[in-house]
C-alpha cells in the first residue's frame, strides 16, 4: 500500500537554484528542472525509487526529521519560483501540459505545508508498524540486494526513532489522529515483536535465494539479516510500542473528524480541493452525495424487483448479507473465484479499448497481518523498470463477509479496464516526464476506477441481477462517501452516525462499512475523488455522444481520457472538448 502514502506526499521536493537562463530555450528549461527534479525526488524518496526499480538508493530510509521536512518545503517553495521563470506562452502545446501539471504540484504542496499534516505519518492502514510488507515490493536478485536490505535493517531505529518525533510533536500541536482507529494499531505492532527473528516479515527475503548467489554468500546473509533483525527492528519495535500506548493513544481525540484539528476547517476545505482538482466546497461536495445517493436507490428499488424478491429493502440488503448461497466456504475458493473473475474480463476488453497496455498484473492475497484492518481490496502498480507486475490484491480474511455478488464489479475496479489498465497504459505513453508517467492525481485515478466499474453493462459482464446490484452497490458506496465523509470533517458527524448512514443505504458487511468509515476518518477528503472523478468522466462522455452522433467511438473517447496520463478534471475536460471540437471539424469538410 505504500503508492497510497506516495500519493499523499505529493512527491514534495525540488533542486536549489534551477533557473532558466537568459538565452535558453523555454522546453529545454523546464526539461532540465523537471529530469533534476525527478533525480531529486528518487533521492530523498528512497522508498519509493525502490518501489519504482531505482536501486541506486536501497540502504536507506527517507529523511523524516523535522529539519529535513523544513529542507524540502523550502526547496518546494524555490522550484514553484522558478516555474514561474519559465515563460509558458513560448512553449509548444505538449510542453504547456507538462508545464500545468508540474507547477500544480509544487503549489498544492506549498499550500499544505502549514496544517503539519506530516505530523501523522501513520494510520491504521499504512505506515512504520507494517513497514515489513516493503519488502515484497523489492527486487532480490544480486548479493548487493541483500546487503542493501541488511543495511536498511540497520539504519531503521534512526528512521523509528524520527517517526516517534514526529508524532510526539503531532501531540504538542494537537496534530493526532482519534483514539478510535489508532486503537487497532497496537495489534499491528505485536505481530513485529517476534521471539524468533527469522519469522519476521523483516526477515522474508532470506528464506529464498536465486541459484547464483554461493552457499557460503546465503548463509552470511541469512545470518546478518537474522541478528539485524533481532538487534535493530525488534527492539525498535518494542521502543514505538511503549510510546504508542502510553504517550500517542492518551493524546489522541475522543471524538472525530478533522474540524477539531487547529485550522480543521481550512485543512479539510485544502483536502477537499485538492482530492477532487476542483473548487468545490464540502457542502456542495455534501449535497451531490445526497442526490446521487437518491438515484441509486431508486435504480437498486428496480433491480431488487427483477430478482423477484419479495420484502422491504432492508430485508433484501438482510437477504444479501446473509444467504449462504452468495459466499464462499474457505479463502482458497474465495480467492480462486477471484482469478476466475479477472480471466472473464480481459477477453472482453477490446469491446471498449483501441490500445491495451503490455504490462501484465496477478491477483493475490491481502497479507493477514493487516487484512483484518483494511478494505475488500486495492491494487499496487507494477515497478517503473518492468522486474514487477501489477498487482490486484483481494482479502481473504472472514470470507463470510466476502459475497460473490460484488466481485465482478471489485474487480473492474482493482484491475482492469480500472486500475491497472489506466496505471499500466501511463506507464508506456512514451515521452512523457517520469513524474507524469508515475504520477498520481487520485480524483482522475479513482474516478477512472469508478467509472470501469460501470464498463462493465457495456461488456455484458454482469451476468444476472445480483451482479449488477453488486454494481449499484459500489456505486452507492462512493456516492455514500461524499455525504459521510463530509459529515464526519465539517458537519460534525459521529463514528456511530456514519456507520449507520452507510448500512442504510447499501448492503456491504458491517465489518467493510466499519473499516471504510475508519479509513475517511484517517484520510480526510480522498474519499472524495471517486465519485468526483466518474461523475465528470461520465458528464464528457455524454457531451461527446451528444454532440458526435454516430461519429462517436467509444474507443476513440477512452483513448483521449487515458492518452495523456492522469490529470486534473479541468485538463481533463479541455482534452475532451478539442478532440470533440476536431471531430467536428473533420465532419463538416
Amino acid at each position: 500500500m505504500r503508492w497510497c502514502l506516495i500519493a499523499v506526499m505529493f512527491c514534495a521536493v525540488s533542486l536549489c537554484g534551477q533557473t532558466a537562463p537568459k538565452g535558453v530555450p523555454a522546453s529545454k528549461a523546464l526539461h532540465d528542472l523537471i529530469a533534476a527534479e525527478w533525480e531529486y525526488e528518487m533521492q530523498q524518496f528512497p522508498e519509493e525509487a525502490s518501489d519504482l526499480g531505482d536501486r541506486r538508493w536501497n540502504d536507506r530510509w527517507t529523511d523524516q526529521s523535522l529539519e529535513a521536512i523544513a529542507r524540502r518545503h523550502q526547496h518546494n517553495q524555490e522550484v514553484l519560483a522558478n516555474v514561474t521563470k519559465i515563460d509558458r506562452g513560448s512553449l509548444p502545446e505538449a510542453d504547456q501540459l507538462n508545464y500545468d501539471l508540474f507547477q500544480k504540484r509544487y503549489q498544492d504542496s506549498v499550500e499544505g505545508y502549514r496544517f503539519h499534516w506530516f505530523l501523522l505519518p501513520l494510520n491504521q492502514r499504512e505506515g512504520i508498524q507494517t513497514e515489513d510488507d516493503f519488502a515484497d515490493s523489492l527486487r532480490f536478485t544480486t548479493v548487493k540486494d541483500y546487503e542493501d536490505w541488511i543495511a536498511r535493517l540497520h539504519a531503521f531505529p534512526v528512521y523509528m526513532d524520527q517517526t516517534i518525533a514526529l508524532m510526539r510533536q503531532g501531540i504538542r500541536e494537537h496534530m493526532v489522529h482519534p483514539k478510535i482507529i489508532m486503537q487497532r494499531i497496537p495489534a499491528q505492532i505485536d505481530k513485529q515483536l517476534v521471539s524468533d527473528p527469522t519469522q519476521s516479515g523483516f526477515y522474508k527475503p532470506f528464506l529464498h535465494f536465486p541459484a547464483e548467489i554461493s552457499a557460503a554468500d546465503q548463509q552470511r546473509l541469512r545470518q546478518q539479516g537474522a541478528q539485524a533483525v533481532q538487534q535493530q527492528i525488534i527492539p525498535a519495535y518494542q521502543k514505538f510500542k511503549n510510546f504508542f500506548v502510553s504517550e500517542y493513544i492518551p493524546g489522541c481525540f475522543d471524538q472525530v473528524g478533522a474540524w477539531q484539528l487547529p485550522n480543521g476547517g481550512e485543512l479539510y476545505s485544502y483536502f477537499v480541493r485538492q482530492y477532487t482538482t476542483t473548487k468545490v466546497t464540502p457542502e456542495e461536495v455534501h449535497q451531490t452525495g445526497l442526490k446521487e445517493v437518491a438515484r441509486i436507490r431508486a435504480e437498486m428499488d428496480r433491480i431488487m424487483q427483477q430478482t423477484g424478491f419479495k420484502g422491504t429493502r432492508e430485508e433484501f440488503f438482510k437477504f444479501l448479507r446473509t444467504d449462504p448461497q452468495f459466499f464462499y466456504k474457505t479463502p482458497e475458493e474465495l480467492f480462486d473465484g477471484y482469478k476466475v473473475v479477472a480471466k472473464t474480463i480481459d477477453p472482453n476488453l477490446v469491446k471498449m479499448f483501441r490500445t491495451l497496455p503490455r504490462e501484465p498484473y496477478g491477483v493475490e492475497a491481502i497479507p493477514s497481518a493487516f487484512a483484518p484492518d483494511t478494505t475488500t481490496a486495492y491494487y499496487r502498480q507494477g515497478s517503473g523498470d518492468g522486474s514487477r507486475a501489477g498487482t490486484f490484491f483481494v482479502n481473504l480474511y472472514k470470507v463470510d463477509t466476502r459475497p460473490k455478488w460484488e466481485m465482478m464489479a471489485l474487480a473492474l475496479h482493482e484491475s482492469v479496464p480500472g486500475h491497472h489498465l489506466q496505471i499500466a497504459r501511463a506507464h508506456e505513453l512514451g515521452e512523457i516526464p517520469m513524474f507524469r508517467r508515475f504520477g498520481d492525481f487520485t480524483v482522475f485515478v479513482e474516478g477512472w476506477g469508478l467509472y470501469a466499474e460501470s464498463l462493465g453493462d457495456d461488456m455484458g459482464l454482469y451476468a444476472d441481477p445480483y451482479s449488477k446490484f453488486g454494481q449499484l452497490t459500489y456505486e452507492m458506496w462512493r456516492a455514500v462517501r461524499l455525504v459521510v465523509d463530509t459529515g464526519i470533517h465539517a458537519k460534525h458527524w459521529t463514528r456511530e452516525q456514519a456507520i449507520r448512514y452507510f448500512m442504510d443505504n447499501a448492503p456491504k458487511q458491517e465489518l467493510d462499512v466499519t473499516n471504510e468509515i475508519d479509513r475517511y476518518i484517517a484520510w480526510p477528503g480522498q474519499a472524495l475523488a471517486y465519485k468526483t472523478g466518474e461523475l465528470k468522466i461520465k458528464e464528457l462522455r455524454a457531451r461527446a455522444r451528444q454532440q458526435l452522433g454516430t461519429d462517436f467511438d467509444i474507443k476513440e473517447f477512452h483513448d483521449v481520457v487515458l492518452g495523456s496520463g492522469a490529470v486534473p478534471l479541468d485538463i481533463l475536460e479541455r482534452n475532451v472538448n478539442r478532440w470533440i471540437g476536431e471531430k467536428l471539424k473533420q465532419r463538416a469538410k
